[in-house]
C-alpha cells in the first residue's frame, strides 16, 4: 500500500491538541482501558486518547512510518510524565497480534483501504464486546490522490452495519481547509447476547 501523502498531517497544519481532543471526546467516557490507534502518523489523536483516558490506559500505536512513531515518542515524552503506549512499526493492514481492545481510533486512516466491510469485519474481533470503534474522517463521498476511497458519514453507517457493528453515532462536524468538514463518530461491537447482533 503506497500512501502518497497523510491528510491529517495537512490537517494539523490547522487543527490543535485541543481540537483532537474535542474530535473524539465523546467517545472516551471511561479512564484507563486498552485502545489501538491503527495508522497513527504523528500521534495527534493517540496523544488526544492519552490525554483523555489517563495515564492507566494502555494504548497501541500502529504506523508504518517508523520515523513518526519516534515522532510520536517525543511528543510523548514531552507532554506526559506517565503514559504506557506501545509504538508498532507496521502497516495496520496487516495481521498484528493485540490484545483484546476496549476501542480502537482511526484518524484519516480508514480512506485507505478499498475493501472497508472485510477490513471491519476483521478488526471487530479485536474488540471486546461493547468495545469502540472511534472514526475521525472527512465528509465527503469524493476521493483523491490523498483521500483515495473516502468515507461520509453516511457511507460510515453504511459499511459498519454491513461489518456488524452497531450503534454508529455521529459526534462531531468540524470545518476543514482542504475537503470542506472532518467529522467524529463511534459504532460499536456487540455482545454476543445484543439483541442488536441477531437483527
Amino acid at each position: 500500500m503506497h500512501w502518497q501523502m497523510d491528510s491529517l498531517q495537512v490537517h494539523n497544519i490547522v487543527m490543535t491538541h485541543e481540537e483532537h481532543v474535542h474530535l473524539i471526546k465523546k467517545a472516551i467516557t471511561t479512564k484507563g482501558g486498552t485502545w489501538a490507534d491503527f495508522g497513527s502518523g504523528d500521534g495527534a489523536f493517540t496523544l488526544a486518547l492519552r490525554d483523555l483516558a489517563g495515564p492507566l490506559a494502555r494504548i497501541f500505536s500502529i504506523d508504518k512510518d517508523e520515523k513518526r512513531l519516534q515522532t510520536q515518542q517525543n511528543a510523548f515524552d514531552k507532554k506526559f510524565s506517565s503514559f504506557d503506549v506501545r509504538f508498532i512499526h507496521k502497516d495496520f493492514t496487516d495481521q498484528i497480534n493485540l490484545p483484546e481492545l476496549d476501542g480502537i481510533i482511526m484518524a484519516n486512516s480508514l480512506h485507505y483501504v478499498k475493501e472497508q466491510v472485510p477490513f471491519l469485519i476483521r478488526i471487530r474481533d479485536f474488540l471486546k464486546p461493547n468495545g469502540k470503534l472511534v472514526l475521525v474522517e472527512y465528509n465527503t463521498d469524493e476521493g483523491n490522490e490523498w483521500v483515495p476511497y473516502p468515507i461520509s458519514y453516511a457511507r460510515f453507517e453504511e459499511i459498519t452495519e454491513q461489518g456488524g457493528f452497531i450503534n454508529t453515532e455521529l459526534f462531531e462536524k468540524v470545518p476543514s481547509k482542504y475537503w470542506n468538514e472532518m467529522y467524529s463518530a463511534q459504532t460499536i461491537a456487540p455482545s454476543l447476547f445484543s439483541s442488536e447482533y441477531f437483527h
